[in-house]
């Protein structure tokens, strides 16, 4: 029989080594009875979602600061929290975070249940189970990519991603503690980021060292197995930024569903194979010489510029002139609107 990795050495590591996120309750403040805030632990796993901690830091606390309460993010403005989260990507999760603020705010505090959290707006299995253990120290088991690479190691998963992820599931179900699981949950992705990482895992001092099967085989840096990726396309586009003699900017807020969905963009013809001029008026549009490149999940994002100054009347095809500032934008937009606004002041 097989020795199996124990909660017990990976919670006593946890104990000296948990790493200090400002989202976090420490293991020896919980220990003290110190209790998660729900919100705190809904916010962090939101932006979390597909980005790394470094980059989530600074965003959570602005968020906590402007926001502390959910029902302060409930009341507020969606230009102003779209703004805020410019730069962490895939707005769908900013969108979805204030459905979600807007319907705990209305049930007057988040659901104690994994259901009743997966029932609520953006908060798929993943982040109910997260918000479970982490909150509410329910035995839920959390898999993300660190806990996956862990456990295609401990237990030798040689199936590839993303079909291991069943059985990757199932077997880190069987790890999962009924006392402490929250913090057995951030301990084995705390293992996964600082100890057991992609490259060069440092084994020899890993609290699962002992019991790790890949290790015993010798191929733990070969794991977890992955399917080659296809090559991500390029699509191309052109964008318009016309500025008035008001200092008002040209724009068009993109449909809800979608790609940047709901948020202020600049005119343009959709983004494709390959780049179509669509002007909204006519007028000297002008090229800056520099083109926008942004990288999204899917693709890779060619922009060409035409920028202009209008001092008249002009009634456009497409949008209407705003007064907006500089982080009312998402992140390709703001691109776009440096290059704009370094050009007209030549």
């Amino acid at each position: 029989m097989r020795d199996v990795p124990k909660t017990a050495d990976l919670l006593d590591w946890y104990d000296r080594h948990a790493r200090d996120l400002p989202w976090r309750v420490s293991p020896a403040d919980r220990a003290l009875g110190v209790v998660p805030d729900p919100y705190a632990v809904w916010l962090s796993e939101i932006m979390l979602q597909q980005t790394t901690v470094a980059a989530v830091r600074d965003y959570f606390t602005r968020f906590m600061t402007i926001w502390p309460t959910v029902q302060d993010l409930a009341n507020a403005e969606d230009e102003r929290v779209m703004g805020e989260w410019a730069g962490l990507g895939y707005y769908a999760r900013a969108r979805n975070l204030l459905k979600c603020a807007r319907e705990v705010a209305a049930l007057g505090a988040f659901p104690t249940t994994r259901d009743g959290l997966q029932a609520l707006p953006g908060i798929g299995p993943y982040t109910s189970a997260a918000i479970s253990a982490i909150a509410y120290d329910l035995p839920e088991t959390v898999v993300d990519g660190n806990v996956e690479r862990v456990m295609s190691r401990v237990f030798h998963v040689e199936t590839p991603l993303p079909d291991a992820k069943p059985e990757i599931t199932q077997l880190a179900e069987t790890l999962t503690p009924k006392k402490r699981a929250g913090d057995y949950a951030q301990a084995v992705m705390d293992l996964g980021a600082t100890i057991c990482t992609p490259k060069s895992p440092a084994c020899g001092i890993c609290a699962w060292n002992r019991d790790c099967l890949a290790r015993k085989a010798g191929v733990q840096a070969e794991l977890p197995k992955k399917k080659p990726k296809a090559k991500k396309p390029t699509r191309y586009g052109v964008a318009y930024l016309a500025r008035n003699a008001a200092g008002e900017w040209l724009m068009e807020r993109r449909p809800e569903k979608g790609l940047l969905g709901g948020m202020l963009g600049w005119p343009g013809a959709e983004w494709g194979d390959a780049a179509v001029e669509q002007p909204p008026f006519d007028a000297d549009w002008q090229d800056p010489g520099v083109d926008v490149r942004h990288v999204f999940t899917h693709f890779n994002l060619h922009l060409s510029l035409r920028v202009v100054q209008i001092n008249g009347q002009v009634q456009p095809e497409q949008g209407l002139f705003l007064d907006i500032k500089r982080s009312d934008l998402p992140t390709v937009m703001r691109k776009a609107f440096d290059v704009a606004t370094t050009h007209l002041s030549h």
